[in-house]
């Protein structure tokens, strides 16, 4: 009973002028959270800040876009791809297809290299997005392009103009990669004169190759399979002497046991289905993109 009589007693010592104790405390709470409130001003400007710089810096939303273009009186369909997130213009890639036409494989790596930061369009060298699904039909195509300078030319800046006209490129730092067929495109493209920072060739092929003095203005890197049948130990050594002759530099990398089409996956079933001595391996495309990677970080990289 005395215990209870203290506490009592203790409450009703805790009145203050007939405020009774729960009043006492609510006051004291609402007191506190004004003095949190205040003193935590500039926390909740910070946080702010930190909220706008978050979204400034999202994550890459990589997109793709088709995009419709010409060159003289051809129709060309590519693929553009980007950070949809980013507000700043990035330098460009041509993505140069295979004999195969502007298929899945080249989009995918032109949407490998938004990944990287860049800009990359798909580029239909055919015309009307045309793809192929045998060797005849491919090799009809690509003979179009081999037998025809100019055209392949003007195909090229067709595609170095879509890039600009997106709006989200550097004007002056546009590059260019291919493969097999189009890794013969793009050094042929630079040879002629296409204004391109830096070229590199996937597994392309080398015959005939001449080297002229625009090629000055492009860094050039060669990925090569060291089990190319398509690819001439002729053809190697002519290709190197020609740059050599106009004093251009290079990198030629080979990567041993790697046959024709060595980067792309499904090279291996195509090779069985259509006798061809082409396959995919691994090793050998996971080097030859870091090679690239590389080669970009030193003579063409995203600021």
């Amino acid at each position: 009973m005395k215990t209870k009589n203290y506490y009592q007693s203790l409450l009703t010592s805790f009145k203050i002028k007939g405020v009774e104790l729960k009043k006492l405390l609510l006051l004291a709470l609402i007191g506190s959270s004004v003095i949190i409130t205040s003193c935590g001003g500039n926390q909740s400007k910070k946080n702010t800040e930190g909220k706008t710089n978050a979204v400034a810096t999202a994550e890459p939303k990589i997109v793709k876009e088709q995009v419709t273009y010409t060159s003289g009186n051809d129709t060309l369909v590519g693929y553009l791809y980007y950070d949809e997130n980013s507000n700043e213009k990035k330098p460009g890639i041509i993505v140069v297809h295979e004999w195969w036409g502007n298929n899945s494989y080249a989009q995918k790596r032109a949407q490998m290299l938004a990944e990287l930061g860049y800009v990359a369009l798909a580029a239909d060298m055919y015309g009307h997005g045309k793809i192929l699904d045998n060797p005849k039909d491919a090799q009809a195509n690509a003979d179009v392009i081999y037998s025809n300078p100019d055209l392949l030319k003007a195909r090229m800046m067709a595609a170095y103009q879509t890039l600009i006209n997106s709006n989200r490129v550097i004007n002056d730092q546009i590059a260019a990669i291919g493969y097999c067929f189009g890794g013969t495109v793009v050094l042929n493209a630079a040879a002629m004169g296409v204004p391109l920072d830096a070229v590199v060739s996937f597994h392309g092929g080398l015959a005939g190759f001449k080297a002229t003095p625009a090629l000055k203005n492009t860094h050039v890197l060669v990925c090569n399979g060291g089990a190319d049948s398509f690819v001439s130990e002729d053809d190697i050594k002519n290709f190197k002497n020609e740059m050599n002759r106009e004093n251009v530099p290079f990198v030629f990398k080979e990567y041993e046991g790697a046959t024709h089409a060595f980067t792309n996956p499904e090279s291996t079933e195509a090779g069985k289905k259509f006798n061809m001595p082409i396959a995919y391996n691994e090793s050998a495309d996971k080097a030859s993109w870091q090679d690239m990677i590389d080669f970009f970080k030193e003579h063409f990289p995203v600021k």
